[in-house]
This record gives C-alpha cells, structure tokens and sequence, in this order.
C-alpha cells in the first residue's frame, strides 16, 4: 500500500536492493535541509562530504532519486537517496505543513526580489558573482547571446568547456565530471536560445564550435556517469534544430556530417545520417555517398568508414515501408492479418535511427494499439510497448517521440 507520501519503504528497498537500503538505515539522522514539494523531495545528506539529494514522483513511472555521491553518479539509488527516503517516510503526517511552508518560502522570496528596485538586484547580482565564477561566467554567456556577438560568444563557450579548472594534472576525475557537466549545459542554453531569438544560422555554427570543444576534451573526462555524454547529446538534439530553423547549404552539411564521422578527435558522440536526412535530401545524400566512398578507397579495412557507409545505407533506406491497403483503423475489418503485418513493418523500422523511422514507428504502433482494441487484446498491446521501450530505453529521442504519442 502506498503511503501519503506516494512511495513504501518496499518501494526504496526495491530500487537500492538489500544492502543500500541498509546502509541507508544509518543515515536517517545525516538528513539535513529537507524540501518538501508536490513531487520532488531535496535534502543534503551528510557522509564523506555533504551530499545533495533529489527525490521525484512521475505518475507514469514512480520514484526516482539522484545523488551526487560517487555511487549516485553512476544512476544508482544510493544510501544517501534511501536515508532521505526514509525521513519522508517517517514525517508523513508533517508533509502537508512542509509543504505549505517550502510554498511559503519560494513564494517570500519571489516577493521580496520583486519588491527590489533595478539597482538593489544588480548589486544583489555583482556580489553572486564576485564569489561565484561560474556564475560569471553563465552570465557573461547570456549577455553574448542577447547581443548576439559572435566573437563573444566563442570565447565564452571556450570558457565553460575548458576542462582546466575541473582537472587535475590534465584529467577530470570521476568525482568532478558532474560539476563540469552542468557548466558544459550552459553551451546548449546558448545555442538553444539564439535559435528561439531568431539567430538560427549562428546558432549552428556555435553549435558546431561547441561539439568540436567537447569532443576534443572528452578524452580526459572519466564520464563514467555519463553525465557528459547526456550534455553532447543535448547539445547535438540542439543543433538539430537550429538546422530545421535556418537548412544550411546541402553539401556543406554533408561535410561537416562525414568529417565529424571520421573525424580522429570526437570521441565522445557521432551524428546520426538518420536525423538529418530531410535535411540533406537527394543532393546531400549523394555527397555524403561520393565522401564516404572515396573515403573507404583510401582506407577500406578503416571502422570509420565502415560504419558511415552503414548509416548511410540507413539514411537511404525508404523511411515508410508500405503497408497492405487494409491496414489503417484497426484494419479495417480484419485487425488480426493487419497486426501481423504491423509487426512485420516495426521489426523492419527497429534497426533505423532517426526523427523519421522515430516518428514512422510511433505510428505504426498507433495502428497495431488500434488493432488490438479490435481484438480485444489490449493488454497483449502493453506487454509489447513495455518490452520495445525497454529494448530501446538509449534511445532518448524515439522515447520522447513515443510520449508525445502517447504510447
């Protein structure tokens, strides 16, 4: 049964397994600072060093929790969550009174910075960044953005992917990758905001720039978390639309597609054909295929070149496989032939990656929830999206693409 505060302790025990929950039992009075909102619970836990915790409700998929602890970075549930957990657990009828009062002090403080005049806030801010750099530095990012100053906007994005004051003797230790993850975010918010600004075709050439930095210093990261890896993916996501807002030329794109492929220095997260394939069209594609061919006369046993001709083959490929005319609405009258052919058709779109095969699958499994309806084997239709969502949980696209759907 379910408590008020939405979760068990068989909940917590089930998501750190036996031993964290525990260890977790120790840490009940290491909880400090305990933020109680409509779903998400924050508090610091004190052990090695003082440890940050943020627990969250989803309706759809229940608890979750995160913690900056060594264990924590590596997405597990740690005895720092399960601690925190607890004392929830424990202050369950107080939970309505922390929450009004958490509501109570995010709203004081609104109030009182909206009651400030101009000068007391730009005071209020100088002294944030007069102890805080990388304030500064996000701040100065921002500005650059608004002015939309190329030349400032470089040097700033150099600033926040330079791995120097993250590093020790030239590497950025396990330990430190979050805190230069989340300056790294920064990038991503700059080009996504000079899209939204109007300045697309700046924001794919700073896009650019900061996929280069990146995958330049990622070598000597330990993202072991893949809290990193979660920025590039952003960051490329945010390229992406810049593209859609402003298309570059073709055959420029292609370029910089296929050197970025077989490029010796980005380590860290190739491009997908699939993505930009209605971006490149049939003349981009024909110059991604003159690259990768002359490419692999030159080095025919080279990985690189094996796997871009791989995905250019993908990106080629037709995007919407031809369906039966008696497929649509549930098959029009014969749901079980239309559902085989449904599946048939997934099981050619799984291997395809990108916004198109992405979209295609979702409606395609909209057709096979149709048919099932007609069957009356809905529950059947769950079982096989909660095993395709499974097999696919690395994709983070096709997984938002399914939720907008619905599925």
């Amino acid at each position: 049964m379910t408590s008020s505060a939405g979760f068990t302790e068989d909940d917590l025990s089930g998501l750190a397994g036996p031993r964290s929950f525990e260890r977790g039992l120790g840490y009940r009075d290491a909880v400090a600072e305990l933020d109680v909102g409509a779903q998400r619970f924050t508090a610091v836990v004190s052990g090695t060093e003082a440890y940050e915790v943020v627990l969250e409700l989803d309706e759809e998929y229940g608890l979750s929790g995160e913690c900056d602890c060594p264990y924590g970075l590596d997405g597990n549930f740690c005895k720092h969550c399960v601690a925190v957990g607890l004392v929830v657990l424990e202050k369950w009828d107080e939970l309505p009174r922390l929450k009004a009062e958490g509501k109570a002090r995010a709203g004081a403080l609104e109030s009182w910075l909206g009651s400030r005049s101009r000068d007391d806030l730009l005071l209020l801010v100088r002294e944030l960044m007069d102890g805080d750099r990388s304030l500064r530095r996000r701040l100065e990012l921002r500005a650059a953005t608004a002015r939309a100053d190329p030349a400032q906007l470089r040097a700033r994005i150099t600033d926040l992917l330079a791995v120097g004051r993250f590093s020790r003797y030239g590497y950025v230790e396990y330990a430190d990758a979050q805190a230069y993850a989340l300056q790294a975010g920064e990038a991503v918010a700059a080009v996504r905001a000079l899209t939204s600004e109007g300045q697309a075709a700046r924001a794919v050439a700073l896009a650019r720039e900061a996929i280069r930095l990146l995958g330049r210093s990622y070598d000597r990261i330990d993202d072991s978390a893949g809290c990193v890896g979660g920025v590039a993916a952003d960051l490329d996501e945010a390229h992406l639309e810049a593209c859609r807002a402003a298309p570059p030329d073709r055959t420029e794109l292609a370029d910089w597609l296929v050197d970025r492929l077989l490029g010796d220095h980005d380590h860290l997260l190739e491009a997908e054909l699939g993505d930009y394939r209605d971006l490149l069209g049939a003349p981009g594609l024909r110059r991604v295929r003159e690259r990768a061919e002359e490419a692999g006369r030159r080095n025919p046993s080279g990985w690189a070149e094996k796997h871009l001709m791989q995905q250019l083959a993908k990106a080629e490929r037709a995007l919407k496989p031809p369906l039966p005319a008696q497929l649509g609405r549930g098959g029009a009258g014969r749901p079980a032939e239309a559902l085989e052919e449904h599946r048939r058709a997934i099981e050619r779109l799984k291997p395809l990656t990108g916004d198109g095969p992405y979209r295609e699958l979702a409606r395609l499994l909209l057709e096979a929830r149709a048919c099932h309806r007609a069957l009356g084997t809905e529950a059947a239709f769950a079982d096989e999206l909660e095993a395709l969502r499974t097999e696919q949980r690395r994709r983070r696209k096709l997984l938002r693409i399914l939720d907008e759907h619905g599925l």
